[in-house]
Parts: C-alpha cells; sequence; structure tokens
C-alpha cells in the first residue's frame, strides 16, 4: 500500500497531538512525582499506552486533594492553629530526665508533625468491653459540642446505638458534626446517613465516590477515628463503629481492637484535626468555646503530641515518626498491626535496629480480614527474619490494633497500618505518649499477645509449598495499592 500525502498528513494531525500530549505528560509526572519508581512506572506507561496511559495518569496519578486544600487555604482561613498555643507545651529539652534519652524523637517528631508536645494528658486504653461503653456515656453527657470521624459507620444495632445517642445530643441543643468516610459507609447497606438524617445529625461524607458499592483497595480514604466532647474529652485509635467490635458482637468475623480515651491539653490537637477535614468536606469553619475551650485542665502527666498524615500537606509523617522512633531505639522496639506491608525504609530501619541488639518484635493477625493481604505480607517477613527480627502471628478473634512501643517509655497510637496505604494513600491520626507507666502497660498487653501467638520462623518460609510462594510473591506485586 502506498502512502499518500494526504494520508501521510492524517496521520501527523492525529499522532503529533497525541505525541504532544505524551511530552507534557511526561514532563508533568518528572516534576512532580516525588516518589522515583512511581514516576518511572507512570511514564513507562504513557509511553507504551499512549492515550490510555496518559488519560490513567490524570485520573488517577494527580494529587488534587493537596490542591483542592490550598485552594481553599488561599481563599479562607486555616483550622490548624484557630487559637493561642494553650497552657502546657512542653518543649524537648524540658522531658524530664527519665525521657531525656528520648528528646532526639521530641524534636524530630515535632518538626515533623507540625503541633507541639503537650503535658497534663492522660490517655487510658480501652479493649472492645469498654471502648463502646465509654464513647456512649460521653455523647451522653455533652453539653456544647460533639466531633465524630470515623472510617466505618455502619447502619446495624451498634451503629444505631451512637446514632441515637448523637440523636438525642441534637435535641438538647448540643452543637454536633459527624464526617464518614465515603467509601467506609458503603460497607453498610443502606449507609448510616438516611438514619443520622432521620434523626437531624450534620453529617457528611468525605471525598464522595462514583462507586455505588464498597472498595476495600480504594485510594485516598478517611482512616481516622477520632471524636471530641465539649472540646476537652477525646477518644481515638483503632476502632470503627460496627457490631463485629462490640463486646457482645455475634458477628462471624469478630475483631479485637484497641481505643484510648484521652483527657487534657492534647485533645485541642484531636479536634483541629477533625476541623480540617470537616472544612475540607463542607467548607464550614469550627470556631468558638463549643469546640475550643480557652481552657483545658491538666489531666495527668502524659506528654503528647498529635501526628495527622495524609496525601497533602502531611505526607510522610508517620513513615519518618515510625523511621525516627526505630532509629532512636536503644532495648526494644515492638509493633501490633493488622496489615503488615512495609517499604524498604521501614524494612531497613528494623534490620538495622535488630543488629545493633535491639529486640524487635513484630506482632500480626494469624487470620486477616484482607486475603489478599495476607498472601501479600509473607514475602515481606524473610529479610526482617534473616537479620533476627521476630514475628509472631496471634490467633483469633482478628487482632485490628495499631501499636507502637520504644524502650518501654515511648508509645504510638492511632488509626494508621504499616502498608503503603496508610502511610502515603490515607488520611490517618496517631499520637505519640512520652509516658513510661503507659507504654509499660501496653508493652505487657503486646507481650500477653506474644505469649498465645506462634512465631514464624526462616524455615516455615522454607518449607512452604511451591504454589504457594508463588501466589504470595505475585500478590506482593500489589502492595503498593494495598
Amino acid at each position: 500500500m502506498e502512502w499518500s500525502l494526504s494520508n501521510l498528513l492524517l496521520v501527523l494531525l492525529i499522532y503529533l497531538p497525541i505525541l504532544a500530549l505524551q511530552v507534557v505528560t511526561a514532563c508533568h509526572i518528572a516534576l512532580f512525582k516525588r516518589d522515583t519508581r512511581s514516576a518511572v512506572a507512570w511514564i513507562v506507561s504513557v509511553l507504551f499506552l499512549p492515550l490510555l496511559g496518559t488519560i490513567l495518569y490524570f485520573w488517577l496519578g494527580i494529587n488534587r486533594l493537596e490542591r483542592k486544600a490550598k485552594n481553599l487555604r488561599r481563599h479562607g482561613h486555616h483550622p490548624r492553629y484557630p487559637l493561642p498555643p494553650l497552657e502546657g507545651e512542653i518543649l524537648p529539652e524540658n522531658l524530664s530526665a527519665e525521657y531525656q534519652e528520648l528528646m532526639g524523637i521530641a524534636k524530630a517528631i515535632g518538626r515533623i508533625s507540625g503541633f507541639p508536645l503537650m503535658g497534663g494528658n492522660r490517655l487510658e486504653a480501652l479493649d472492645r468491653k469498654r471502648a463502646y461503653p465509654e464513647m456512649l456515656l460521653a455523647i451522653r453527657s455533652a453539653e456544647k459540642s460533639i466531633t465524630l470521624a470515623t472510617y466505618l459507620f455502619d447502619d446495624d444495632s451498634t451503629g444505631r446505638q451512637f446514632a441515637e445517642a448523637l440523636g438525642e445530643a441534637v435535641k438538647r441543643g448540643v452543637e454536633v458534626r459527624v464526617l464518614v468516610d465515603d467509601v467506609g459507609s458503603k460497607y453498610s447497606n443502606p449507609t448510616i446517613f438516611p438514619f443520622l438524617d432521620g434523626l437531624n445529625v450534620p453529617n457528611a461524607a468525605f471525598l464522595p465516590k462514583a462507586l455505588p458499592i464498597p472498595f476495600a483497595y480504594s485510594q485516598l480514604r478517611n482512616h481516622r477515628k477520632i471524636m471530641v466532647i465539649d472540646g476537652e474529652i477525646g477518644f481515638t485509635g483503632g476502632m470503627n463503629i460496627r457490631h463485629n467490635q462490640a463486646a457482645d458482637t455475634t458477628a462471624p468475623f469478630p475483631v479485637d481492637d484497641l481505643h484510648f480515651r484521652i483527657t487534657g491539653p492534647i485533645v485541642s490537637q484531636l479536634q483541629i484535626t477533625f476541623a480540617e477535614d470537616w472544612w475540607f468536606t463542607t467548607e464550614e469553619f469550627l470556631e468558638g468555646e463549643a469546640w475550643y475551650p480557652l481552657t483545658i485542665p491538666p489531666a495527668g502527666t502524659s506528654v503528647a503530641r498529635g501526628i495527622p498524615d495524609g496525601p497533602d500537606e502531611d505526607l510522610d509523617n508517620l513513615l519518618l515518626t515510625m523511621l525516627t522512633a526505630i532509629s532512636s531505639a536503644k532495648r526494644s522496639v515492638r509493633v501490633v498491626t493488622p496489615y503488615f506491608l512495609p517499604d524498604r525504609d521501614l524494612t531497613t530501619a528494623l534490620n538495622l535496629a535488630s543488629l545493633r541488639g535491639v529486640e524487635v518484635d513484630i506482632v500480626l493477625p494469624s487470620q486477616n480480614n484482607l486475603r489478599l493481604v495476607q498472601w501479600a505480607t509473607t514475602p515481606f517477613w524473610y529479610p526482617l527474619l534473616q537479620r533476627g527480627c521476630r514475628i509472631w502471628l496471634t490467633p483469633p478473634p482478628f487482632d485490628h490494633s495499631k501499636l507502637m512501643v520504644v524502650d518501654g517509655h515511648w508509645l504510638m497510637i492511632g488509626s494508621a497500618n504499616w502498608d503503603p496505604r496508610s502511610l502515603r494513600l490515607n488520611f490517618e491520626f496517631n499520637v505519640e505518649c512520652y509516658d513510661a507507666v503507659l507504654a509499660y502497660s501496653i508493652d505487657k498487653k503486646i507481650l500477653e499477645k506474644i505469649q498465645s501467638a506462634q512465631r514464624v520462623t526462616e524455615m516455615d518460609l522454607k518449607n512452604r509449598p511451591l504454589w504457594i510462594k508463588l501466589r504470595d510473591g505475585f500478590a506482593r506485586l500489589f502492595a503498593p495499592f494495598l
């Protein structure tokens, strides 16, 4: 077939715009993608899938959340620091003598998180027997305001208990705001929103998606669990609101977890984090004494700080916090997490700690609720076991706790898992705490979990059938998206 001049011109007219779009897209990737592996993957996609790769990049590859947040800040308030600093701020160098060896952690995390260390706090661990009753009691006792952010809020017996308590608070004249992640809300059918609307409870869905059903691997979700009562009492940790986490659950897959009741000046940081998310979603700015009391009296001796993390200006806050804590450990690092897909930096930090003589214990559930994650996690164990880290698998029920204790003195709790989804793709909120008594009690709980757990050995991994090794190896390739 001979090419005529008109045919050649037609091909050029079609291909040149596509080529120009490829070049523009590749330049955008080179300028704005911070992760080298991600940038290379996107450029290869754009080159080998000329039109589809470009469409996928502009659909999925651009962080529009950061852009929207910057635009809102440009045209309005920013709620992170709505009031002058509260009394109780502590400089790292003024930590008491028993925490002086942790001063480096405190300095680094202060620069990472943007929040100051606050003294005079009390953190109380609540298991699933106590967590929901304590939270419901706090809601029923509220006088001024209630803010609640959660990933899952099911329309089941437990969810309706919470919704009805919130509705009663509204009737009493309490200001209430409820924020539920849109994808998380769809794990319940129907969602909780109509029920909340019927009770006149102000609510919003975070980042609505077009998908009518939940997708466990959706990106950019609000995974935070925050509740604040009257600006003075806070709750955070790993617990969602659904019946399979209740003490009297009859669900086929019960979930164990640990939540925390917090009082003291740090509660303002929980409130500020909620206010940012609410403002981002609804553009309503929460201000005034109903949300932020002018004074929050000391409630204990814990020194603590909030650590917000998300795919915006807070990206990598928790990853850097974990790396800082691991590299500062002198005696022990103990981690409890339901999902464990560490990147190379975390694996290297854990291995180096073990090589320095630090005891490294990683406690995971033996039966995961996400099959693909369970398959993908095992290839990450082998390099850790080789360097002396210990991995433990706890029996059912599924342990959804998220805990980290360093040297029996430093503790981190919150919503984040040890996987790329939590550390790069979701909005999370954790709290670091300098409290030897609390850290010791949590360390003791972790050791109790270890006593009933099965230790994984290198031989266990080597003796797996070949087809399981292949299955897990291919599942690992999807780890950045799990």
